[in-house]
């Protein structure tokens, strides 16, 4: 059973920033603007393991992770990202349900996240894991909207009183 570890700023970030460089690689001709993505090195990744929650699978080298950020009224999930030659296998909804838990434990009601407009497969999937749209927004600088936010709910059974 593969289960997310939390990682510290110690650990292969190298590893962690080279799965999500992979795992980004198909959007690149697709969305406007560019990921930020591409402005992130290990080194950012060692912040983000300091200042937030940095999850990874690691088997024996990540092949999934994530990034959860506590906000006032949500838990924000970024840079989910799994193996290509990982994926079917369920590795998205073991990292989203453990997001889901970590809101539960903290007392957040649920988990947000965003995805560019041009990922429909994107959508199809967070749809398929529980996560609803909730509204659009656009980069500084786009009259249109570029990203979509998706939503998921704490289940009640799993919300702190």
């Amino acid at each position: 059973m593969h289960r997310p570890i939390r990682l510290t700023p110690d650990d292969d970030m190298a590893a962690i920033h080279a799965l999500l460089t992979r795992s980004f690689a198909y959007m690149e001709d697709r969305i406007d603007p560019p990921s930020s993505l591409n402005r992130m090195t290990p080194e950012t990744f060692a912040d983000e393991a300091r200042r937030h929650e940095l999850w990874a699978i690691l088997d024996p080298a990540p092949v999934a992770c994530m990034v959860l950020t506590p906000k006032p009224d949500h838990l924000y999930l970024g840079k989910l990202a799994i193996a290509e030659n990982r994926r079917g296998e369920g590795l998205a909804r073991i990292m989203t349900d453990h997001a889901i838990a970590r809101a539960a434990a903290i007392g957040l009601p649920a988990v947000v996240l965003q995805t560019r407009i041009e990922l429909t497969e994107n959508h199809a999937t967070f749809t398929r894991l529980g996560f609803a749209e909730t509204g659009r927004t656009a980069h500084p600088g786009y009259d249109r909207p570029t990203s979509v936010t998706f939503s998921r709910p704490v289940p009640q059974a799993l919300a702190r009183p």
